[in-house]
């Protein structure tokens, strides 16, 4: 399968949208934490199985990605994105089955393992693309695509609460809400496949956008897990993900649990508005601090991310219940700095590795997202479930699991310190390089 190339005079500034409409949509697994009370409530789960769909969804990201990486090289974004597309949207049907018929594996298999597929190929699906349109701007322009799966909890966690509000909170409301999510994700994601584009050979070149994408230093995605550069970055977005998931998977009851026994109590309408405003840190995040780190370095900014979201972790742990402002503005920061390292470490591999496969580069660091997706929301929900045991309520349910995400953060930054450049022996001949990337254009 060819992917379609741009024809003449085709703006690059086309691109960014086909990709949003795709990221926007798979961002939905963000808002996951509004439907997490509705269903321990429907269903009877405790915290941590009502979050088992989401962690499998995170995992099967990760494995999708890293397994995937080279398809979607070798096919194109369009494809990717058709993937992403059926994967996702019918993993919200299998979950409304699920859902309807109160059979809890449903929703894990078709939330958790269908639509995590979907996830994955739909988040890697236009990165190698947009970085060969914007070899001048990298961090921009995958901060533009990324912010949008950070941003689809803005729209996709007001949307889901009122639906829970207007089709009720049981088995049968949560099931229309999730068939609504799969037929409507489906059309906007179908404007994605129809609209993206992959540059031409004499673009890719540099006469149309600037300078070359393939200039410099080029790894291949095989040589790339051998070096130590890989697996730097891979704990380190490892770290950087953990502290985040961790909050932004449970964000709806841990926000109302440290104010549950104050005078401002939040309610589950504003819980799900808090939900909305995480997004919309990580989102501002993603494009924020990528475009940033054109001007500053990918090293200096994860810097940043790792040592500031420490001190945001200690701030809200040893303050946090005591002003809801400062546990909102921490956490906000916190997510800022989730939604930039995604959206930074296309460049980051970029930088490292050069253009040359760094999409199956990319998919395959993902992996690292996977075992975050399940540490970070197995590390809160699992010392809350047993604090609650242990007759703890309120803000005490979390003071451990936010000291953990300091030390893995504080990891993090030191894995980030190690970062060298990438030895000779493993970049590719540019002979090699240019036939791959003629091999590419279609005759």
């Amino acid at each position: 399968m060819s992917p379609p190339v741009a024809p003449p005079g085709w703006s690059r500034w086309l691109v960014p949208p086909a990709a949003l409409s795709v990221h926007l949509s798979i961002g939905q697994a963000y808002a996951w934490s509004v439907f997490k009370p509705p269903l321990e409530s429907a269903l009877h789960l405790s915290g941590t199985q009502s979050a088992l769909p989401f962690q499998l969804a995170i995992v099967m990201l990760g494995l999708s990605a890293a397994f995937g990486g080279t398809l979607v090289e070798r096919n194109g974004p369009r494809w990717a994105m058709t993937v992403a597309l059926v994967c996702f949207s019918t993993g919200f049907l299998i979950s409304a089955l699920g859902a309807q018929t109160q059979q809890y594996w449903l929703i894990v298999l078709g939330y958790g393992f269908v639509g995590g597929i979907g996830l994955g190929i739909g988040y890697i699906s236009p990165v190698s693309t947009l970085i060969k349109w914007f070899p001048d701007r990298p961090g921009m322009a995958t901060g533009i695509a990324i912010m949008g799966f950070g941003g689809g909890a803005l729209i996709a966690s007001p949307w889901s609460a009122q639906m829970l509000q207007s089709f009720g909170s049981d088995h049968s409301g949560i099931a229309l809400a999730f068939l609504v999510h799969g037929l409507s994700y489906a059309v906007f994601m179908s404007l994605g496949v129809l609209l993206v584009r992959v540059p031409r050979s004499e673009d890719r070149a540099g006469t149309a956008v600037g300078p070359s994408a393939f200039e410099g230093v080029q790894v291949s995605a095989r040589s790339a897990v051998r070096t130590p550069q890989f697996w730097c970055l891979w704990i380190v977005l490892c770290m950087n993900v953990t502290a985040g998931i961790g909050i932004l998977e449970k964000a709806a009851p841990m926000i109302t649990d440290f104010f549950a026994d104050t005078s401002t109590p939040v309610s589950a309408s504003a819980a799900a508005g808090f939900v909305a405003l995480l997004s919309a840190a990580n989102m501002a995040g993603r494009i924020g601090w990528s475009s940033a780190s054109d001007l500053i370095g990918r090293k200096n900014v994860y810097r940043v991310y790792l040592s500031a979201g420490a001190i945001m972790y200690l701030l809200i742990a040893s303050f946090g219940d005591s002003s809801k402002p400062l546990f909102i503005l921490c956490a906000l920061v916190i997510l800022s700095f989730y939604g930039g390292g995604f959206a930074t470490i296309p460049a980051y591999l970029k930088d490292l590795f050069g253009a040359y496969q760094v999409g199956a580069i990319h998919g395959r660091l993902l992996t690292a997202w996977s075992t975050a997706g399940v540490l970070g929301p197995l590390i809160v929900n699992w010392i809350a479930d047993h604090q609650k045991e242990a007759g703890k309520h309120g803000s005490s349910l979390y003071g451990l699991s936010f000291m953990i995400m300091i030390g893995l953060l504080v990891i993090g930054f030191a894995a980030n310190e190690l970062v060298r450049p990438v030895h000779p022996r493993h970049h590719v001949p540019a002979p090699k390089e240019a036939a791959d990337g003629r091999r590419e254009q279609p005759a």
